[in-house]
């Protein structure tokens, strides 16, 4: 607890409940999340978020819940709190902008091959189908990489293979949706 006079009551408490889930306890969990989650919403919606801001909110509270052993009471509780809808916020800011990426280019290449000579189709495979065609292990490291936003490292740790397996399944997958794109 601190002594500051600026830090009113309740961020202490907040900060007493926080190291209280540092030392096993569900219900000061269950009240931080009762006390903060309709702010976090509102901070997450008016920053844009308007259908994923529930899951922007479940994912703060998950990292707060995983934070729970280092959490030092330096600062106001809310601050800490709002570093990590920040930090959220940000991450699905650069999974939506890789998804962007890799949907523009794709459907980039796939136009280019339209005006090469490309058949008349009626039907243009979208991304989505041809991630679906992929098979299991190439489809796993793409969704982990552009989807999630993990990095390589990431990736081969959760997947428990080497870093080379993890960068040879993403460069064939992306070979092979290039190749199911260009086909469609």
């Amino acid at each position: 607890m601190t002594d500051d006079p600026h830090v009113p009551a309740q961020a202490d408490a907040d900060a007493d409940r926080m190291l209280q889930v540092a030392a096993g306890s569900q219900t000061a969990f269950a009240d931080l999340v009762r006390t903060h989650q309709n702010s976090l919403l509102n901070f997450f919606v008016r920053m844009g978020a308007y259908s994923g801001a529930e899951d922007m909110v479940q994912e703060t509270f998950i990292r707060l819940y995983r934070y729970r052993d280092r959490y030092r009471p330096s600062a106001r509780f809310t601050t800490f709190l709002y570093v990590l809808a920040r930090h959220v916020w940000a991450d699905q800011g650069r999974r939506a902008w890789r998804k962007d990426r890799l949907e523009t280019g794709l459907e980039d290449e796939a136009q280019i091959k339209d005006r090469h000579g490309a058949d008349d189709r009626p039907h243009h495979m979208d991304v989505e189908d041809a991630l679906g065609r992929l098979s299991p292990k190439l489809k796993e490291v793409l969704v982990l990489n552009v989807y999630q936003g993990m990095k390589y490292q990431e990736i081969a740790d959760v997947l428990r293979v080497p870093l080379g397996t993890v960068k040879s399944r993403i460069n064939l997958a992306i070979q092979e949706m290039r190749k199911l794109l260009d086909e469609a």
